[in-house]
């Protein structure tokens, strides 16, 4: 029988034992979070003052980065306290605490991207039905149901987490505390854990990937059906920037679940997780806001205000 071990608090060996990077990374990734805090709640605030942006899509948008805010402050925080640390540590409630939070979020985040891509489906294949079937009411409603749904999964998954057993090896391989490190160190309640993980994954995954697919599939028909040139360039123009944000978070979190962790999966998960815990949040409101018109119009408007103001 394994001699099972009480665990007060876990080793993050972080993302690189090299003392010399430890202050470059520090200062790369500080700029970046501010980045991403500046960059998503002026997204929130903009949407939130802007006449011209009170439509469902920029609606969504809004909790895309409200989430955003939250996704990255769950994780880069105690990282970049860990890179200046000499003790790298977080207790074993507190990594419980960041697990839950990071599966809830991440669950969150897919949903809000699958019902962005139903309402460019609306929008743009039953633009006359789009007002009356996307009131404010059914966006609400459609908006909760990844926030319900997000935590409630991810706490069933926290309790599976909490069943694992440890045996002496504290030390996760991760700069914070994430599934497959703490799979590949746990000595019991594996087998239960890391299967539910690809399953719940997979499903999730699956499903709300077959909403954007399903609904890409049929605003390109739609599209492709336009007489205007016009009106195709402005539809496409439109789910640009959607696409290119589901393909950088599908892309990695694909990367990152789907696999069975083993020392090379985890060690390459690292920077995958730095993509999209870090730089995926950073770059949403630049891909949203440098590709659409109305958002830069709104930016505009927001400073002459200002200027005026003063």
């Amino acid at each position: 029988m394994p001699n099972f071990t009480d665990v007060t608090e876990f080793i993050l060996l972080g993302l690189t034992s090299r003392q010399e990077f430890q202050v470059l990374f520090f200062v790369v990734f500080l700029v970046v979070y501010m980045i991403t805090l500046l960059g998503n709640v002026g997204m929130v605030i903009l949407i939130s003052i802007s006449p011209q942006l009170q439509s469902p899509m920029y609606f969504f948008l809004s909790h895309l980065s409200f989430v955003d805010v939250w996704f990255s402050s769950n994780v880069t925080p105690k990282m970049l306290e860990n890179l200046l640390s000499e003790t790298k540590t977080i207790s074993y409630v507190g990594c419980l605490v960041q697990c839950y939070f990071f599966i809830a979020l991440v669950h969150v985040e897919v949903y809000i991207l699958a019902v962005m891509a139903f309402d460019r489906y609306m929008a743009i294949c039953n633009p006359l039905l789009y007002g009356s079937k996307m009131s404010r009411a059914v966006c609400v409603r459609l908006i909760s149901v990844p926030y319900v749904y997000g935590f409630s999964v991810s706490l069933i998954c926290t309790l599976w987490t909490y069943g694992l057993h440890f045996c002496g090896n504290f030390e996760i391989n991760h700069f914070y505390c994430a599934d497959p490190p703490l799979i590949k160190i746990a000595c019991g309640g594996v087998h239960i854990k890391e299967y539910t993980m690809i399953v719940i994954a997979g499903i999730n995954f699956t499903y709300s990937l077959c909403v954007v697919l399903i609904s890409y599939t049929l605003i390109v028909v739609t599209v492709l059906r336009m007489r205007s040139a016009d009106g195709r360039r402005k539809a496409f123009s439109t789910c640009g920037s959607h696409l290119t944000a589901v393909t950088m978070f599908y892309g990695t979190l694909i990367f990152m679940y789907l696999r069975r962790p083993t020392e090379e999966s985890v060690e390459q998960g690292k920077m995958v997780v730095v993509f999209y815990t870090t730089v995926i949040p950073m770059l949403n409101p630049m891909i949203y806001s440098l590709r659409n018109k109305d958002v830069k119009e709104a930016i505009n408007k927001a400073i002459a205000k200002a200027n005026l103001g003063q």
